[in-house]
């Protein structure tokens, strides 16, 4: 049954949206980009009204998911997992991530490539760490690849790792450089072979000659403590 538009107002709570009244009658709302070609003693059929709830609906989930994109960048896995929890169907989080990807607001490679990069500024950590977190947030093992492949080498990261902790640990003696920031490397994902010489050279560039003498004397025997 055909029924006619006979207001159109901005809903209080929300001004973004719009109270369609049919027929005298509050019936639904719409996101205000949806509703903006309807006008006042507009005819719509049965087939219209549907059509209309099912765009606000997309335009709904596209709007959740640009609010989750502007917290932190998102993998296309997080943003699918975020929308159904929201109660979103499959075919309209399909729909809202082809718009973002589109748009040019999401993609799984760009996406790793900026998390690999950050990382490696900001909190650097090992290759396979970096993998792992990754996979985590639902990104595809060829983009992971291609990612890492862009990034510095291990040695690097585990050096840049270590000058970043390595502040805190002014005036300690080798022993508790050693383990304190072997322990911190270690739980960054790097190996033992990496690790080793990384200590060696961060504690020469920060400490006397006679310090590193005294450590050339008591390094043997120590073993790893992981």
């Amino acid at each position: 049954m055909d029924r006619e538009i006979t207001a159109l107002k901005a809903q209080k709570k929300n001004p973004n949206r719009i109270s369609v009244y049919l027929d005298g009658e509050y019936c639904f709302g719409l996101a205000r980009i949806v509703a903006a070609w309807l006008k006042i003693g507009q005819i719509l059929s049965e087939e219209d009204v549907v059509r209309l709830k099912q765009q606000d609906t997309l335009e709904v989930g596209y709007q959740r998911a640009l609010r989750l994109l502007g917290y932190r960048p998102r993998s296309e896995a997080e943003i699918q997992r975020k929308l159904r929890d929201q109660g979103f169907e499959d075919a309209v989080i399909q729909a809202v991530l082809e718009r973002l990807k589109q748009n040019g607001f999401l993609g799984d490679e760009k996406f790793a490539q900026d998390w690999v990069e950050n990382r490696a500024t900001f909190r650097p950590r090992s290759k396979r760490m970096l993998a792992m977190e990754l996979r985590q947030k639902g990104v595809l093992d060829e983009e992971i690849q291609k990612a890492l492949a862009e990034t510095k080498d291990e040695n690097t990261l585990a050096y840049q790792a270590a000058q970043q902790y390595a502040r805190r640990l002014d005036g300690v003696d080798w022993e508790t450089f050693r383990k304190r920031l072997g322990g911190h490397l270690a739980r960054r994902g790097f190996s033992y072979g990496i690790i080793a010489p990384v200590l060696r050279q961060v504690w020469d560039e920060t400490h006397s000659s006679a310090g590193n003498e005294n450590l050339m004397e008591n390094e043997d025997g120590i073993l790893w403590d992981k």
